[in-house]
C-alpha cells in the first residue's frame, strides 16, 4: 500500500475505512521492519501512543465534524521537543535516563488536537549537525540509499517521513537542520518565521537561530502542521503575538504574476551540477506557470557561514553550560565538584558539540567578544537588511535547498566541508526569515529539494510558491524503497 498523506488519511479515518488504532499498528510494524537499517528512532512510544489513538478514536466518534485533521494520524518528534514522562536525549550521552516534567508547547498542541506518538526522532547531537553521523545513538541511513547520510541533524525525523512510516513528524532548524534532511530525503520540511512556534520545551542548541518546524510528503500536509502548532505563548518571550495567517487559504493561488528571485550567489562553485540542472529545471518550471523570474544579489553570503558559526557556537557555549552532572542527566563521580564537572562533561559531549562549546567559549571571552561575536552580529544585521532589500524587488526567492545531494557516511570528516552543507540555508536563520524545501528531481536516483524563501511572516507565502511547483511535478511521490515496501 502506497503511504497516505495526512489530508488521504484524514478522510479514510472519517469515512470509517480505518482506526487510529489500525493505522498505528502499521506505523509501529513498519518502524519494526526498518529500525534495523534506519536507526531512525531513540524511542518508541508504544503505550503512549495506544493510549492517544484510544482517545482520538473517542473524539473522531462524539466530535467528527470539529475533530482535527491530524486526529488520530501517526507522527514522531525529534528528541529535542520535551515530552511528559517519555526518555528525552537531544542525540547526548549526557542525557541518557533523562525525563523532562513537562511537555513542549508545539507538541502539547498536536497531542491537544489528537495526533498520536510513535517515537522519539534520532539526531545530531543537540542538534548539532547536517549528517546525523553525529548522534551518541549511531547514524540514522537515508531511505534512499542505507550508506548515505539523511542529512541533519532532524536526520531521523526526515529519515521516517521518507520510508513511509509515518505521514508527519517534527524536527527543529537553527541553520538548515530541517530544510537540508527533506531535501536530502525527498520529503517536505519548513522552516517558520522565528517566533512563530513556541521554543518552550526545545532543548535549546542556539536560542536565537531555533525554531521547530514540520516534515511531510506534501506541502498541503505541511499547512495543516504548521496551523496546528503556530501562535503565540506567553512562556516563550521569542513567540510573537500577531495572528497567524493560514495558509490553506492562499494554498492554491498559483504563481502567476508574482515575482521570484535567484540569488546569484546561491548557484556558485560550491553546488553540484547535478543540483544546478535540477534546480534551474524547477524555475522553467514555476516560469511556464507565470511567475517573473529575475536575477537578485545577497552580496554577505559569502561571510554567512562565518557569522552563523560564530553565533551559534556562543550561544550554543551559553545554553549548554547548565549539563554539569548536578541537576538532571548523568553524572560522572569524582572527589571534587570541578573533577565531577569536567568529567561529566568531557564523557557526556560528543567531538562535535566540545568542538562548538569551545568555539563559542573563546568568542564570548574577555578580549575576544568585541572582535568576534559583536562583529558578528553586526554582519548578521547585514544580511537581514539584504534580504529586506531583495524582497522589495521580488516576492520570494527560489534556490537549492543543499548543494549537493545526500553523501556517503564517513566522506565529509573535516568539519569545514560538512559546515558548507548549510551554506544556502543558514542565511534565512539568521535573518528570522521562513524557508521551505520540496522535492525537484533526483541525481543519479537521490533527491534534490529546491527552497524557497520569504520575508519575515510571509509563511503563507512560502507555501503557496512551493505547493504551485509540486502540483506541476511529481516529485513528492516518489517513493523511496522503504516507502515503497511499506504495508
Amino acid at each position: 500500500m502506497t503511504p497516505r498523506t495526512i489530508t488521504e488519511l484524514a478522510a479514510a479515518l472519517r469515512d470509517g475505512s480505518t482506526t487510529p488504532r489500525t493505522l498505528l499498528d502499521a506505523a509501529l510494524a513498519h518502524v519494526d521492519r526498518t529500525e534495523q537499517d534506519l536507526n531512525a528512532y531513540l524511542a518508541v512510544t508504544r503505550e503512549l501512543g495506544y493510549m492517544q489513538a484510544d482517545a482520538a478514536s473517542h473524539m473522531l466518534e462524539e466530535h467528527p465534524d470539529t475533530a482535527s485533521p491530524l486526529c488520530g494520524i501517526p507522527m514522531a518528534l525529534k528528541d529535542v521537543l520535551c515530552v511528559d514522562g517519555i526518555d528525552t536525549t537531544a542525540g547526548s550521552k549526557i542525557l541518557r535516563g533523562f525525563k523532562p516534567p513537562y511537555t513542549s508547547t508545539a507538541v502539547q498542541r498536536l497531542f491537544d488536537a489528537g495526533a498520536v506518538c510513535v517515537g522519539k526522532t534520532n539526531c545530531d547531537e543537540f542538534a548539532m549537525g547536517s549528517s546525523t553521523e553525529n548522534s551518541a545513538y549511531g547514524p540514522v541511513g537515508n531511505p534512499w540509499d542505507i550508506e548515505r547520510v539523511p542529512g541533519g541533524s532532524s536526520g531521523g525525523s526526515a529519515a521516517t517521513v521518507a520510508a513511509g512510516s509515518v505521514p508527519y513528524s517534527l524536527g527543529s532548524d537553527t541553520g538548515g537542520s530541517i530544510r537540508q534532511p527533506a531535501a536530502l530525503t525527498g520529503v517536505v520540511g519548513f522552516k517558520p518565521t522565528y517566533g512563530r512556534i513556541s521554543r518552550y520545551g526545545l532543548i535549546a542548541f542556539a536560542s536565537s537561530l531555533d525554531q521547530i518546524g514540520p516534515f511531510t510528503r506534501t506541502v498541503e500536509d505541511c499547512a495543516l502542521v504548521y496551523t496546528t502548532i503556530a501562535g503565540h505563548d506567553p512562556r516563550d518571550s521569542t513567540s510573537d503575538p500577531r495572528a497567524v495567517d493560514d495558509p490553506l487559504a492562499s494554498l492554491h493561488a498559483g504563481v502567476a504574476g508574482m515575482r521570484l528571485g535567484i540569488p546569484r550567489e546561491y548557484l556558485g562553485e560550491g553546488t553540484e551540477p547535478g543540483v544546478r540542472d535540477a534546480v534551474q529545471a524547477a524555475f522553467r518550471v514555476l516560469e511556464a506557470q507565470g511567475a517573473t523570474l529575475q536575477e537578485v544579489s545577497l552580496p554577505s553570503t559569502d561571510v554567512a557561514l562565518s557569522v552563523y558559526y560564530i553565533i551559534a557556537p556562543a550561544e550554543c557555549s551559553s545554553n549548554l553550560a547548565r549539563y554539569d552532572g548536578v541537576r538532571f542527566g548523568s553524572r560522572v563521580e569524582r572527589p571534587s565538584l570541578t573533577d565531577t564537572y569536567l568529567q561529566t562533561r568531557g564523557v557526556g559531549f560528543g567531538n562535535e558539540v566540545k568542538r562548538r562549546v569551545m568555539l563559542g567559549t573563546y568568542a564570548l571571552s574577555s578580549g575576544y567578544y568585541d572582535a568576534y561575536y559583536r562583529q558578528a552580529q553586526k554582519v548578521r544585521t547585514l544580511v537581514s537588511q539584504e534580504f529586506e532589500a531583495v524582497f522589495k524587488e521580488v516576492d520570494a526567492i527560489v534556490c537549492p535547498t543543499s548543494p549537493s545531494v545526500a553523501f556517503p557516511m564517513g566522506s565529509r570528516d573535516d568539519p569545514l566541508s560538512m559546515y558548507m552543507c548549510d551554506v544556502v540555508t543558514l542565511p534565512a536563520n539568521l535573518a528570522g526569515i521562513p524557508g521551505i524545501s520540496v522535492p525537484c528531481g533526483f541525481v543519479d536516483g537521490l533527491p534534490v529539494g529546491l527552497q524557497v524563501i520569504a520575508p519575515r511572516f510571509e509563511d503563507a507565502r512560502v507555501m503557496r510558491v512551493a505547493h504551485a511547483y509540486e502540483q506541476a511535478t511529481d516529485f513528492h511521490a516518489q517513493l523511496s524503497p522503504y516507502a515503497s515496501a511499506a504495508a
